[in-house]
């Protein structure tokens, strides 16, 4: 039984902004072309950018949030980029971002088939309902995650607010896996 490290590709990391002061979103829609902005269907302003590529929502409360990023750090950078933006076409943003990282979702490859009727029944805090949905839902508590895993060997991991707490979780359950003779080669 060849054991395969699991390839662990991250695809979104979701960060929250506040600069602790409220923000004229109409000022920022005429400062800038490429933001939307419509009120009437949604509150928040939408600030893409080409680099970092991200999109951050920023609503009138000084809040913001970040999506599309695919680590921690451009995730921080992301929103600190639209702050210089901001600043630099002279809207008054007084304090620096507070960047708090809320969701980190990755893919992976375990490399391998997974018995998931066997999982489900061995692994605690997992559900498995094929008629419903075709993957299994494990919540692991310690790092807390939750991870969808599917016969063909792929995973979705998600609710991990390190990258650390990503590779941590997908090797304890790959191990897990392995010890419980869950895995097929």
């Amino acid at each position: 039984m060849p054991r395969t490290k699991p390839i662990i590709s991250i695809e979104n990391v979701v960060a929250t902004g506040d600069i602790s002061q409220r923000v004229d979103l109409i000022e920022i829609t005429r400062n800038f072309s490429e933001v939307q902005y419509n009120p009437k269907i949604f509150p928040g302003l939408v600030f893409r950018l080409k680099s970092p590529k991200t999109t951050t929502l920023i609503f009138n409360s000084g809040k913001m949030v970040c999506t599309g990023s695919k680590s921690e750090e451009m995730a921080i950078k992301a929103v600190q980029t639209v702050v210089e933006r901001l600043r630099s076409k002279k809207i008054n943003v007084v304090n620096e971002p507070v960047v708090q990282i809320q969701n980190i979702v990755s893919s992976i490859n375990l490399g391998g088939r997974v018995n998931l009727e066997e999982a489900a029944r061995q692994l605690p805090k997992s559900m498995y309902e094929p008629e419903q949905f075709p993957g299994l839902i494990h919540r692991m508590v310690e790092p807390k995650t939750v991870i969808l895993i599917f016969a063909s060997g792929k995973l979705v991991c998600t609710g991990a607010k390190k990258t650390v707490d990503v590779y941590s979780a997908v090797n304890n359950l790959h191990n897990k896996l392995e010890q419980l003779n869950m895995m097929m080669y």
